[in-house]
């Protein structure tokens, strides 16, 4: 049985009780990655108001943690197609979890760093298999929806971790939130162990009866809740995906796109957002009052993610993010131009909405949506490695822009990075709208 059969029996099932828990389970993992992920906007914050840290130590952790990511999502690329979504989802949060619980008793800010690195492997391959796991299992007609969804849940973690750093950093200090960090990894592993194999994979891989076990399922769950239309698998299912064909078209362009896109939302992400206490404490602030700045401006991100799971599907896929993208050049100069730390605050918000459309938009929808499932993680993968590459470098350079220039100086290199993006994914990105997740693929360059 081919994977575009598969498909095609999955595509035309209604939302089932099964795919709410596989949802669930995804869900409650991504979120804790994004909890940890968004850690460091306040842990650096903290540690550099009490000495602990520098300026330039606090951008060697980013980095450290991006380094970390981008080899985690390359291999989790490699390790997730030859060997399934389910064990390559279970194995990196054990190590995560491990150097989370470890990096609350880092002696020194060298320390926290190599750690923050061990940690980046286990949050890259989270990443990468979540987002594709939702799309392998999700009907094509609401895919973007329940994918976004899945990045809204992501995003809920940055004012998780905000509120949490708010509440608990001036009184227990910042280590408190490595154990809270670890704490979510050991509930997400126990919680995922009943997590299933994706069907498409395991067609892929040869494991047919597997596939037809787990389908049969769902089918079964859903007729209990009507007629299933019929099963409208395409000729072209029949042709072989070698992995090679990643690096030929239309794939490379594909492959292109996605790399672009995914290097530019990371720039904003970890060369502004994950900042942005950093730089109220730079520019006077205390740290409560800086946290507090920082949480409401992270209110923006589960409302901004949410919008792009919604408007993806309503809209299209090219042009919310082209929308957004325009949109939160506009309010970048609007954050730039403001007087008061109030009214920053307020910007910031609603600058934090079109970007967080962006991440659910990319991350959790277009870019998956770009690969088969025979070499669908390789080629996330190697989009996600090349965004986190593109994090590595790019926080180096923050704390010597603001430092010289201040906040427009950040906002100016945002601004270039989301213009780049309008002009890629207008120009070569291909409009995958509600096609199965075999067929999107196959559409003209």
């Amino acid at each position: 049985m081919s994977v575009n059969t598969i498909g095609a029996r999955l595509d035309r099932l209604p939302i089932t009780p099964l795919h709410r828990k596989i949802f669930g389970l995804v869900a409650v993992g991504m979120f804790f990655e994004g909890f940890d992920i968004y850690i460091a906007a306040s842990v650096l914050g903290a540690a550099y108001k009490s000495g602990f840290s520098t300026l330039a130590q606090n951008g060697l952790f980013i980095s450290a943690t991006f380094v970390g990511m981008t080899l985690g999502a390359l291999l989790t690329g490699f390790w997730g197609d030859r060997y399934g979504r389910r064990v390559t989802y279970q194995t990196n949060l054990i190590l995560f979890g491990a150097a989370a619980l470890a990096s609350a008793f880092a002696p020194n800010m060298e320390t926290l760093i190599v750690l923050r690195f061990l940690m980046g492997l286990g949050l890259g391959a989270e990443a990468v298999v979540g987002y594709s796991i939702i799309t392998e299992f999700f009907p094509a007609r609401v895919r973007g929806r329940w994918s976004g969804f899945i990045g809204t849940l992501v995003t809920a973690g940055l004012p998780a971790s905000a509120l949490t750093a708010w509440l608990l950093v001036p009184t227990f200090g910042w280590r408190m939130m490595f154990v809270l960090g670890a704490l979510g990894a050991l509930v997400a592993w126990l919680l995922r162990r009943d997590l299933p194999e994706s069907p498409r994979w395991l067609a892929a891989a040869g494991r047919e009866a597997e596939a037809e076990a787990l389908v049969a399922k769902l089918e079964q769950s859903a007729s209990a809740m009507g007629p299933l239309p019929p099963v409208q698998a395409s000729a072209e299912d029949e042709v072989p995906l070698g992995a090679g064909q990643l690096f030929r078209r239309p794939y490379l362009t594909r492959l292109i796109v996605g790399c672009i896109a995914l290097m530019v939302v990371n720039t904003l992400i970890y060369g502004f957002i994950t900042w942005l206490p950093t730089f109220f404490v730079g520019q006077g602030e205390s740290i409560a009052r800086s946290t507090g700045f920082a949480l409401v401006m992270a209110l923006g991100g589960p409302i901004g993610a949410s919008l792009g799971a919604v408007s993806a599907d309503a809209f299209g896929r090219k042009p919310t993010i082209i929308g957004a993208s325009a949109i939160a050049i506009l309010l970048s100069v609007l954050f730039g131009l403001s007087a008061s730390s109030t009214m920053t605050a307020v910007i910031g918000f609603l600058l934090t909405i079109p970007i967080y459309v962006l991440v659910a938009a990319l991350f959790a929808i277009y870019v998956p949506e770009l690969f088969p499932t025979a070499f669908r993680l390789r080629g996330v993968g190697l989009c996600n490695a090349a965004g986190r590459s593109a994090s590595i470098v790019v926080p180096l350079f923050i704390g010597p822009l603001f430092s010289q220039y201040g906040v427009g100086g950040v906002l100016t290199l945002m601004a270039s990075a989301l213009m780049i993006m309008i002009l890629v994914v207008g120009t070569l990105g291909i409009e995958p709208g509600r096609k199965g997740a075999e067929e999107d693929v196959r559409v003209a360059a």
